[in-house]
């Protein structure tokens, strides 16, 4: 029988108990909270206090490669190096105390000069300098952007005043090779050009970082670390080929200084897929020493930014039309001499004087006929050619991913003035771009199927997510039937023209036209004497495969197209070479001059 004196006591025991219980309890709770429910906003708080740190972690920004996976950008770590001034002192004044068997500054600062490129009084200088202005100083700059190979050479000397501090930088292992293309990165690692900056969402890395909570000793207190990794950038890969394009700059260059002109350049369209295989020009830049181009112009793509008045490559693109649209054949004919007067009060000449000739409209190709070109415009109404001109994309630019890149400009029909109606005809008061033109006799020659151009093959990101570009559909521009007959007319064009030997490829069937476009003053008219050169052809003729084009500049000391004629001879040669085209098995079909 429990008793009312036994049952207090064992009360007590109970209540005690349950409060001791419930205290237990509550830090059990408050315990979870701190170190599991709400751990990391009081990691977080210990962070913002006097002893955390942080480390960023850099991500690397992606490659850019050619067709083959060849490197033309990529990131490499460069370290920035200081010197610790005041542990130096200390250090030589135990040396001289006979205290530590390690070498004098004087001595060390030679070894370090050598590895840096300065010299022994510059470092010691850096030295001085931090210690005049401050004898305790603990921090000096040594030297910036040390590549790896000086890095080690600076940790091999064991001194504990030389720490590096390790981040990514760009380089371009190839220099100028695509330079144009590919563009540069400023010394903040901002993109500022060509491909590393349209493409930069690609390319991009997002960096990480590592904080932790340091004791007073500054050594890392364990289980303090918390990391938010780095993400690499994307690989870009670029439809170009290195070594062709490589090829094409040292002959562009060449081309380019031997006619004397301003600029020079080459571009590669491959016919059935619309890729730019090479995009090479004069001068360009190298974007490892970017200052070493002092003209901001050179340091883009002129191919993707500058337009030019084609001149008579554009009768390709007429006389296609009025076959298409006019019922012509490459043996219609039309009467024409040196200079025509047409019932507008338009005047036409041409480029040679010559009586009336009964010409063919594969003559008017072959003699570059701009009267006789002009004669045959008018088998079509001028609303009729403008349609077909901008089908053929001239002045609607490529979409080729490059940033501001230019359209060429061709006014509607309806603006055109009794002069424009005719001039438009063989490619005078219209402006187009290389790669306009490219694409444009690529559809020419295509079965008359017009192909987006591209230069972006894909962007593979970290995770191997691979993006392809936004590409437009292929265009039928003109029938099979009117470009099978184009391709014969060019193919004469080649083979009858005064450069027909200059051009000559043994064993290939090759076609094409050139143009020798007027430029302007800036106050509305045409400068005299100076022009813009172009010559676009293609091979095999009986299989085109690539178009490849070549313009000069203001050329002086030849004013004319044929001043491209050997430089579009060995670039196409190389590109056959390169793609290892089979010599053609056929022979072409000669077409008369004249009816």
């Amino acid at each position: 029988m429990t008793t009312r004196s036994t049952r207090s006591p064992r009360r007590r025991t109970v209540v005690a108990l349950a409060v001791v219980l419930a205290v237990l309890a509550g830090f059990i709770v408050r315990l979870v909270d701190i170190q599991v429910v709400n751990a990391d906003d009081h990691i977080k708080d210990s962070m913002d206090a006097a002893f955390a740190g942080s480390q960023k972690l850099y991500g690397a920004r992606g490659s850019i490669v050619d067709e083959n996976g060849q490197t033309l950008a990529g990131s490499i770590l460069q370290y920035d190096c200081q010197l610790d001034p005041l542990l130096i002192t200390q250090i030589d004044g135990l040396v001289l105390e006979k205290k530590s068997e390690a070498r004098l500054w004087e001595q060390v600062s030679q070894d370090v000069a050598e590895i840096t490129g300065q010299t022994p009084e510059e470092v010691r200088a850096i030295v001085g300098q931090a210690l005049a202005d401050n004898p305790e100083s603990r921090w000096a700059k040594l030297e910036n952007g040390v590549s790896t190979e000086q890095f080690r050479a600076l940790a091999d000397l064991k001194m504990p005043y030389i720490t590096c501090n390790s981040h990514p930088a760009r380089a371009y292992p190839d220099g100028a090779v695509g330079g144009n293309l590919v563009g540069f990165m400023g010394t903040d690692g901002e993109a500022l050009e060509g491909l590393e900056l349209s493409q930069n969402d690609c390319l991009a890395a997002t960096d990480g970082e590592r904080t932790y909570e340091k004791g007073k000793d500054g050594v890392v207190i364990p289980g303090t670390e918390r990391e938010t990794p780095a993400t690499d950038g994307g690989t870009l890969q670029l439809t170009i080929n290195r070594d062709l394009n490589w090829y094409l700059q040292q002959l562009i260059a060449e081309q380019t200084q031997n006619m004397a002109a301003q600029h020079g350049a080459i571009l590669v369209y491959e016919v059935k897929t619309g890729k730019v295989r090479a995009a090479a020009e004069y001068p360009t830049i190298d974007p490892n020493d970017v200052d070493g181009t002092p003209d901001p112009d050179d340091r883009a793509s002129r191919i993707f930014r500058d337009w030019f008045e084609p001149g008579s490559t554009f009768k390709g693109l007429t006389a296609a039309t009025v076959i298409d649209a006019g019922g012509q054949t490459p043996q219609s004919t039309v009467v024409a001499s040196g200079l025509e007067n047409f019932p507008n009060g338009a005047r036409v000449r041409d480029s040679f004087q010559h009586p009336a000739y009964e010409y063919t409209l594969t003559g008017v190709l072959i003699d570059s006929s701009n009267a006789g070109i002009s004669k045959f415009s008018e088998k079509v109404d001028k609303q009729t050619r403008y349609d077909y001109f901008q089908r053929f994309g001239i002045g609607q630019g490529t979409n080729s991913g490059y940033p501001d890149e230019r359209s060429g400009l061709i006014n509607p029909a309806n603006e055109w003035g009794a002069q424009t109606t005719y001039n438009t005809s063989f490619g005078q008061g219209v402006t187009t771009t290389m790669p306009e033109l490219a694409r444009a006799y690529g559809a020419l020659v295509n079965n008359g199927v017009k192909m987006p151009l591209q230069i972006i093959e894909s962007c593979t990101k970290a995770d191997g997510t691979v993006i392809k570009p936004d590409v437009a559909e292929p265009e039928q521009v003109i029938s099979p039937e009117t470009s099978a007959q184009m391709r014969t007319m060019l193919e004469n064009v080649f083979l009858q023209a005064p450069y027909a030997k200059t051009v000559e490829i043994p064993g290939y069937r090759i076609g094409g036209k050139t143009g020798t476009g007027e430029k302007s003053d800036g106050n509305g008219h045409y400068k005299q004497g100076v022009y813009y050169t172009t010559m676009v052809g293609f091979a095999p003729a009986d299989d085109p495969e690539y178009v490849v084009v070549v313009t000069l500049d203001e050329p002086t000391k030849v004013t004319s197209s044929a001043a491209n004629a050997t430089a579009f001879q060995k670039a196409m040669t190389q590109v056959l070479k390169t793609y290892r085209v089979m010599p053609s098995t056929t022979s072409p079909e000669l077409l008369p001059k004249f009816g």
